[in-house]
């Protein structure tokens, strides 16, 4: 087993975590606070637009951080991609570009740049190994996301090539957890379904119903593992410039429908609208590349889904819903 090259060791390092109050960002924020780093940096949307060049430059250049964490993007599931293309695409290049010219302007030591695993062709071989990026034509109902998550990936690579910077990218799978979305009309596949079961329990656990056929198969990952796999990459250089982030093993939507229906406690119906469409067919993260870095997931799904939901509970007041 080789082992990447360590570089970050100081818990004093300056660590910018731009998204620092999302899903992934606040994440992260946790973790590293956890191991014991007490230099971290964060601002919120109102206090830094990131889609303006000037302000993060300015800030940037006041700040001067060691390492730059991009977990910030807008995000959404197949409706909201559908519905908003345009801002999908360009909010999320003008954010990353900036933060990436930044970096590398003011000469930041280490820039992790956070995408999705859309950024792969919609019937690219299973599992989705890192080469298969830019070998075939994207899943029509995200393209926009994927195309400016592409952007950002070569751009990072780009930089490393040409100067020789420690710019990283990582393609988490599906992630969930806590501070995740619960909107219906904005949210991911699993939050969506913990709040419909949720509520359909709430509500004399009334019928459920669920966009597609159900056989669409789906990784996930437990979001407090990706930031495990993030702090890896800041206090390690890694070899390479792009690493899948996943668990190495997928379930069908329809499966995932009936562990989230038990954990809830729904004891209604499931229906099925196949007038809905399902999505790329599969999507399973090869991650193997991290791996052989000693890198390994450890949040088992179905201990996940009973941890999301809690945190769905405690924090239903608060949970972005709409």
């Amino acid at each position: 087993m080789t082992y990447p090259e360590s570089r970050i060791t100081n818990h004093q390092s300056r660590i910018y975590i731009a998204g620092h109050r999302g899903m992934v960002g606040s994440a992260i924020w946790r973790a590293l606070t956890a191991k014991g780093y007490t230099n971290l940096i964060g601002k919120t949307s109102k206090e830094l637009d990131l889609r303006n060049q000037q302000a993060v430059n300015y800030f940037i250049a006041k700040e001067q951080p060691d390492v730059i964490i991009d977990a910030a993007a807008k995000v959404g599931g197949i409706l909201a991609n559908n519905s908003y293309p345009y801002p999908f695409l360009m909010e999320n290049l003008q954010i990353q570009n900036n933060l990436i010219d930044a970096a590398h302007k003011l000469n930041v030591s280490k820039f992790i740049f956070l995408g999705s695993s859309c950024i792969y062709p919609k019937f690219a071989p299973q599992p989705l190994k890192e080469a298969y990026l830019l070998t075939d034509s994207l899943e029509p109902t995200n393209e926009w996301y994927a195309i400016a998550k592409i952007a950002g990936v070569k751009a990072c690579e780009a930089i490393r090539k040409q100067f020789g910077k420690d710019f990283v990218s990582l393609m988490p799978t599906n992630l969930y957890g806590p501070h995740d979305n619960f909107d219906l009309e904005s949210s991911h596949v699993m939050p969506a379904m913990i709040r419909k079961f949720h509520e359909a329990k709430e509500n004399n656990h009334a019928t459920v119903t669920l966009w597609g056929s159900g056989t669409p198969m789906r990784e996930f990952l437990y979001v407090e593992d990706l930031a495990e796999a993030t702090i890896f990459a800041v206090e390690n250089v890694l070899p390479e410039h792009l690493y899948n982030v996943g668990t190495g093993t997928d379930v069908t939507i329809k499966a995932l429908a009936e562990t989230i229906q038990n954990s809830v406690g729904h004891k209604g119906d499931i229906i099925w609208d196949r007038t809905k469409p399902d999505g790329t067919p599969r999507k399973l993260m090869d991650s193997s590349k991290l791996r052989s870095l000693n890198w390994a997931p450890k949040v088992a799904l179905e201990d996940g889904i009973k941890l999301a939901y809690q945190w769905y509970l405690e924090n239903s007041n608060t949970a972005r819903t709409n």
